[in-house]
Parts: C-alpha cells; sequence; structure tokens
C-alpha cells in the first residue's frame, strides 16, 4: 500500500504482484485508487457509508484511462458522500435486468427437491408458451401481457394448458420476488403480473376428471386383462407385465410411476408389504398388501428375472413406461375406455363406498393431510391399514363377480 499520483506513467511503472494484491492511494483524491493484483491493475473508489467500507472497481487499466477513471471516481464518490451505495446501486440494476430464462435457471438450481418430471414439465411449458419472453426482463412482463397470453395458449392448446402455464410462470414470479432484493430486504421485482388472473377471476374453470370403472364394469375389466395374459399362449409376443401393472394399480390405488418404478428390493413378501419411498408428496408410503395382490406378486417373484424392478420395461429406466398400446387392446376387449389414472380413481370410489374413515382412505392414497390436526396423533401403522386394504379387495372382487360378498378374507396381522 501506498500514496501516488495516478497518472499513466505512475501506472505503467508499477509492477504487478506475485501473491495476493496491493492498493496505491491517489494523493489528489481521497478515496480514489489503484489496486494491483498478479494479473491485472484495475482502477477503484473506497469510502465508509453507514460505518461500513465500501469499494467499487471501476475497470482494468487499459479499458479505462487514469483520467477517466479518475472523472468517474469524482462522480461516484460525490454520491457516496450523499449516502449513495454504488456497490448496492449496481446489484439492483443488475437484479432488475434479470431475464426471465436467468430467474429460471436460478429457479430450478434453487427447487433442488423437483422431481426429474416436474422439472421436465417446467421446461417444456416454458419453452412452448413463452419462448418469445426468456430473453426479457422480468420487470417488463406485465400485466396485460400475462392476460393475453393466458387467452392465447387457451385458445389453441385448451384451458388446462392455459391454467397450468401461468401456474409455473407464477411460481416462477414468486420464487424471483424473494430471491432479488435490495439491501433493505425489498423486493427488485415490481411484482407478480400472473396476479391478474386472480384478481380479474380470468383463471378458467376446468372440470376435475371423474371418470373411473363403474361397479358393474369391473368384470369385464378384468376378463379383457386375463385374455390379454393368455395371448402369448395363442402365438402373441406379450407378457403378463402390462395386465398385472394395470391390476396393481386398481387394487392398491398407486399413481402410474410408483407402480411402474416399483422394486423388488420394496416389496416384503413375508410382511405382506410394499413401500414407495419416493412418492408425489415425498412422503415415504407403506401399504399393506391385500391377498389378492399378494398372490399377483408372488406369482411374479417366481418367473423374475434378473431386473430389480417389479415391472421390467424398454424404459431408458429399465422400467415399463405407459402401454398405451396394450391400454387399447383392453379397451377393445372390454368396451371400457380408461386412463391409468381412472384406475386410481377406481380404487378411491371402491373404498368411499365403504364408508372407511377419511384418514384410512387419506393414508392409502398417500394423500396430504393439510391442516388436519387430529391426523397428526394417528400414528402411520400399516396393521391399521391392513383390513382397509383387504375390504376394498373383496369389494372389487366382488362387483367383478370372483369373490362372494359373505365370504370375505379376514386377514390376521402380518409379521414382519
Amino acid at each position: 500500500m501506498g500514496t501516488v499520483k495516478i497518472s499513466k506513467k505512475v501506472v505503467d511503472s508499477l509492477i504487478l504482484v506475485n501473491d495476493g494484491q496491493a492498493i496505491f492511494w491517489d494523493s489528489d483524491l481521497p478515496g480514489f485508487g489503484l489496486r494491483i493484483t498478479k494479473g491485472s491493475k484495475s482502477y477503484v473508489v473506497q469510502k465508509r457509508i453507514d460505518g461500513k467500507t465500501v469499494r467499487l472497481t471501476l475497470g482494468k487499466h487499459g479499458q479505462l484511462t487514469p483520467e477517466l477513471a479518475r472523472r468517474e471516481a469524482q462522480r461516484i464518490l460525490g454520491g457516496m458522500a450523499l449516502g449513495d451505495n454504488p456497490v448496492e446501486q449496481k446489484k439492483e440494476a443488475r437484479a432488475k435486468a434479470v431475464t426471465l430464462n436467468e430467474a429460471f435457471d436460478d429457479f430450478l438450481e434453487s427447487r433442488k427437491a423437483l422431481k426429474p418430471r416436474t422439472v421436465k414439465d417446467y421446461r417444456y411449458h416454458m419453452k412452448r408458451y413463452f419462448r418469445d419472453w426468456l430473453s426479457k426482463p422480468i420487470n417488463d412482463i406485465t400485466k396485460d401481457m400475462v392476460e393475453k397470453r393466458h387467452r392465447l395458449v387457451a385458445e389453441h392448446h385448451g384451458p388446462a394448458q392455459g391454467n397450468l402455464s401461468m401456474r409455473y410462470l407464477r411460481s416462477i414470479f414468486s420464487f424471483a420476488a424473494g430471491r432479488y432484493e435490495n439491501s433493505k430486504g425489498e423486493s427488485l421485482v415490481i411484482e407478480n403480473p400472473v396476479r391478474r388472473l386472480s384478481q380479474t377471476r380470468a383463471w378458467f374453470r376446468i372440470e376435475r376428471k371423474r371418470s373411473f370403472i363403474k361397479a358393474h364394469e369391473l368384470g369385464a375389466f378384468l376378463d379383457a386383462l386375463d385374455r390379454l395374459r393368455k395371448e402369448i399362449a395363442e402365438g402373441y409376443k406379450t407378457t403378463d407385465t402390462v395386465p398385472d401393472y394395470l391390476e396393481l394399480i386398481l387394487f392398491t390405488g398407486l399413481r402410474r410411476n410408483e407402480a411402474a418404478r416399483l422394486k423388488w428390493a420394496d416389496v416384503d413378501m413375508k410382511a405382506w408389504t410394499l413401500i414407495i419411498l419416493d412418492p408425489k408428496n415425498h412422503h415415504p408410503l407403506t401399504l399393506p398388501l391385500s391377498d389378492h395382490v399378494h398372490g399377483l406378486l408372488a406369482r411374479r417373484y417366481e418367473k423374475r428375472g434378473a431386473g430389480e424392478f417389479v415391472f421390467s420395461g424398454e424404459s431408458e429406466g429399465g422400467y415399463l413406461v405407459e402401454p398405451k398400446r396394450q391400454m387399447k387392446k383392453v379397451s377393445a376387449m372390454s368396451g371400457i375406455t380408461f386412463s391409468i389414472h381412472d384406475l386410481r380413481r377406481t380404487f378411491a370410489t371402491v373404498a368411499d363406498s365403504l364408508e372407511l374413515s377419511a384418514y384410512a382412505l387419506k393414508r392409502l392414497l398417500n394423500h396430504a393431510q393439510g391442516g388436519d390436526v387430529t391426523a397428526g396423533y394417528i400414528g402411520d401403522d400399516v396393521e391399521r391399514l391392513r383390513l382397509p386394504m383387504q375390504r376394498i379387495a373383496d369389494a372389487i372382487l366382488t362387483h367383478a363377480g370372483r369373490r362372494n360378498v359373505a365370504n370375505v378374507i379376514q386377514l390376521k396381522r402380518k409379521e414382519a
């Protein structure tokens, strides 16, 4: 450190340091200096503001002449004398100029817990519906723009996509409002423009899908699964993987990927349980097996190969992906059009018809308990769910004409 008259001749004569840094302050303008490191010489200004030392780099020697650096230093030091903090101002200016794409990248970097499928959905919607906005500063995206884009997406891709795309956008703006703040903790995001849709009640009303396999159709559905299993004996290149997969979902209420990614390591045939380690709500779920599901898995276990998944497939991950072609066969054989989620709804509908406790039904479906205080006092003992699970299986089989309602199986407590 030292004091010099900063000029081109002096700056050129100073030697780069081998380690650390050296700062030379100008003898004529207090607070104006030259910082020298191993690789460069840079002009800086420094002053105490509110008891804290604030230093700002103006630029490198060669990019700035000493004369230009001195004039810029005079301007900045004058503002600092009045209380301006150029470091915070620079930070704020950069945050205010952050683009939607930059905010989106920061959002994904911050949200490590998002599932790969959720990240994929976010990327799809951002690129498909907001591609022309990605390079815009987020503060330039207005309420009017959002309202217009919401209608446009709905017109071309349906109201559900219109709403969903805006929910994704709203999440990114909410994140940005908390991420980009000034030194006082005030958000540098002017507003969340998606609020316009709530303020004007512009969200499209989407009727929740309520399709499921009706009680009188269950027999035809299970018969179709059996016919599909028999096709291999008739020379078709098929296996019982798909019908077993569909039947497991019908009798357990698992979500599509929860069933598809089920591993043998997660099935305990002795304890009659299976566990979903990473479900949608991130709360691991242990389910008891009804006698019907235990039999289905026992049959598959005897014929299992080297794969780790109960339902192996040709996907990149090695598990079964949604078998649309086979599902169309089942629909043709049974006369029932269905989706995989319809099977989960069917499980829930049958369970509801048995007037099971709300807590048991929520745990079987692994729905969040929300703010239910009472639910917090009820232990998640898998054995408490065993009889409800068996009753649901009995009811499905009874509706299908495969079990006598007066002769349901009462399972004993299974020991691990």
